[in-house]
Parts: C-alpha cells; sequence; structure tokens
C-alpha cells in the first residue's frame, strides 16, 4: 500500500523506519515520508470531518492544493499531511471542522 512514485511529488526514498501516534495509538512509517502516505499504510483513511456536516475526508489531490486531508500534527491543525514529511514521536490527530482554536497572547 505503499506509494513508492509520485508524478508531482517525484520518487519517495524510505528512510529510517520511526513511530509516531495517531489519535492516541502508537504507529510506524518511514522518516521524510508523507504523514498521509504513513497513515494510508496503516490503514487510515480518514483524516479530517467538515465543519458543517461533519463529513469524513482524505486524501483526494496529493500535491497540497486541496484541503481534504488536513490535520492536527503536533498540536497545529489544519496541516497538509500528504506533502508533511513524518518525523520520529509526531503526535496526529484527525481535525474535526477547523480544529482547536488557537489561543494568542
Amino acid at each position: 500500500m505503499r506509494i513508492k512514485e509520485h508524478p508531482i511529488l517525484g520518487n519517495f526514498d524510505k528512510g529510517a523506519e520511526v513511530r509516531f501516534t495517531f489519535d492516541g495509538q502508537t504507529m510506524a512509517g518511514f522518516e521524510n515520508e508523507p504523514i498521509s502516505m504513513a497513515l494510508r499504510s496503516n490503514r487510515v483513511l480518514i483524516h479530517r470531518y467538515t465543519a458543517k456536516r461533519n463529513e469524513p475526508r482524505g486524501v483526494f489531490c496529493a500535491i497540497g492544493r486541496c484541503t481534504d486531508c488536513i490535520m492536527i500534527v503536533n498540536g497545529q491543525p489544519n496541516i497538509r499531511t500528504c506533502v508533511e514529511p513524518l518525523k520520529a514521536g509526531m503526535i496526529i490527530e484527525t481535525q474535526k471542522g477547523k480544529g482547536p482554536v488557537q489561543k494568542t497572547e
């Protein structure tokens, strides 16, 4: 299930295997592959739910142009996971609506 070649983003070389957390569950992926690729390899296809209708969304364009794959990554909402590289220890969460409200100081 792992994408090895992409017509826009190019080839993906496997980095070191790393662990990350998705909605409280520990998973494995390869460093620097797109987060969405690591999730798909772990059979996660839903990345967020829409604000108005609570409809599930996942990877659509896979090149960072749409917002269907946005998720909360390390507490930051609206991260496009199809182009964001995976790093060891990342905390990735399903995004609901526009995500959590960011506090400003």
